[in-house]
């Protein structure tokens, strides 16, 4: 990729009656230490015409100050507390240009290779790093990387909207809530009633399944266009039930893994799923609410049950493990937050390079409002991550190419893939 970085720079708030940048130090709440410890990537295609470098970068300085934590630096507080400090430092700001049009280069896949239209994510002190990748079309690729002890996609997805609204001249319309006791007041006394220690965080990183020659792990994008969700829906609810897109979807990638990865009939397989916190506690907390609020339900079944059973009874599996993360599951979880509060907790996600079969890792940006990004030219034409770095993570994304289709990002050894490929769209 013929890349030419024109500007790489500390980008900081602009002055601002919002600007609150005090050197305060915000300890992270027990979701926020449950988080990948890790910058997270995502890339954002857009069309020409767009608005210049300068008005984009002129309306991320503004949309600092309603976003502060993003501008500061993890530290630990004097009672050993990991925290962010809120000291304006900034934001890492990288531009470029690329040889070539967009045209030419969509659609993308993630790659290796695209890890080369956002900032590196090893050793990175800015919490948000930002990189603008316009073409010779006028076409451009943000490039946005943001440590996930910070923010959760939720929060990821309204900053963006915030961010483009005011490169577009209109104000914020739903302020970002950075109320934390919100999902931190635990009860009085504070009790568990779920083994969070072993569910939620682990002693330590668990190596690779084979480190002595782990298979290469490939990432693809499988595409489910409108009518194919819709006939999937209408076979997954046969016989009166009701599931979301996201448990049909989950129901058949599940079942088509498994069997391209050749499973035996008597291995358990499970499914480690983000739940969003936000409308299952009680009160609900805001949409808007910035920072991380998920916890993950663990659908469990053998493989010959998986794999002979019909959608409808894979899709009730799915349903009642997230059911079952509610209320009392978030605020047993918040009080066990108050028990351990000066304890070094590592979080349960998997490593970079793990091989996670026979399980899988998903997460869900279906109702993300992603088509609300608009820096002025409309939507983006792609969203995808750069790199699936982890075999059995599998992202749906809703799909720029159709309203109602649903792009799935799958990482998988390399073994399986062709397998995959040609179970992936089979009803049967």
């Amino acid at each position: 990729m013929a890349l030419e970085i024109v500007n790489n720079t500390i980008l900081k708030p602009s002055p601002s009656p919002l600007d609150a940048h005090t050197n305060a130090t915000i300890p992270l709440t027990i979701f926020d230490r449950a988080a990948f410890d890790l910058h997270v990537n995502i890339l954002y295609a857009f069309r020409a015409p767009l608005p210049s470098n300068e008005a984009i970068v002129q309306g991320l300085s503004q949309v600092l100050n309603y976003y502060p934590h993003l501008a500061g630096r993890l530290t630990f507080d004097e009672q050993d507390r990991p925290c962010i400090l809120l000291n304006g430092a900034g934001v890492r700001l990288v531009e470029t240009r690329i040889g070539t049009s967009l045209a030419e280069r969509l659609p993308f896949e993630p790659s290796h290779e695209l890890t080369n239209l956002h900032p590196p994510t090893e050793g990175v002190e800015e919490l948000l790093q930002i990189q603008l990748n316009r073409y010779t079309c006028g076409g451009l690729v943000i490039g946005h990387t943001m440590h996930h002890r910070v923010a959760d996609g939720q929060s990821i997805s309204c900053f963006f909207s915030a961010w483009a609204r005011l490169v577009r001249g209109v104000d914020v319309e739903a302020l970002p809530c950075h109320n934390r006791s919100v999902v931190s007041i635990p009860r009085n006394p504070p009790r568990c009633e779920f083994n969070h220690r072993v569910i939620e965080f682990k002693q330590q990183h668990k190596a690779s399944n084979d480190p002595s020659s782990p298979p290469s792990i490939v990432n693809l994008v499988i595409h489910y266009s409108a009518e194919f969700v819709a006939q999937l829906k209408k076979h997954v609810c046969e016989g009166g039930s009701r599931y979301s897109t996201f448990e049909c979807l989950l129901t058949h990638v599940w079942k088509k893994m498994t069997l391209a990865r050749r499973l035996g009939d008597d291995e358990m397989t499970q499914v480690r799923v983000a739940v969003n916190g936000r409308a299952r506690m009680k009160p609900a907390v805001p949409l808007e609410y910035y920072g991380n609020l998920v916890l993950w339900a663990h659908p469990r079944l053998r493989v010959k049950n998986l794999v002979n059973e019909s959608h409808s009874f894979v899709a009730m599996a799915i349903h009642d493990a997230v059911v079952r993360i509610d209320n009392a599951y978030f605020q047993s979880f918040i009080d066990f937050g108050e028990l351990t509060k000066g304890e070094r907790l590592v979080e349960s996600a998997a490593a970079t390079g793990n091989m996670l079969s026979p399980d899988l890792e998903v997460d869900s940006w279906l109702r993300f409002e992603l088509h609300e990004i608009d820096f002025g030219g409309g939507g983006p034409c792609e969203v995808l991550p750069s790199e699936l770095p982890v075999e059995g993570l599998i992202l749906f994304v809703p799909s720029c190419k159709e309203k109602g289709s649903v792009d799935v990002f799958v990482a998988l050894s390399e073994n399986h893939v062709n397998s995959f490929k040609q179970l992936a769209h089979s009803l049967n």
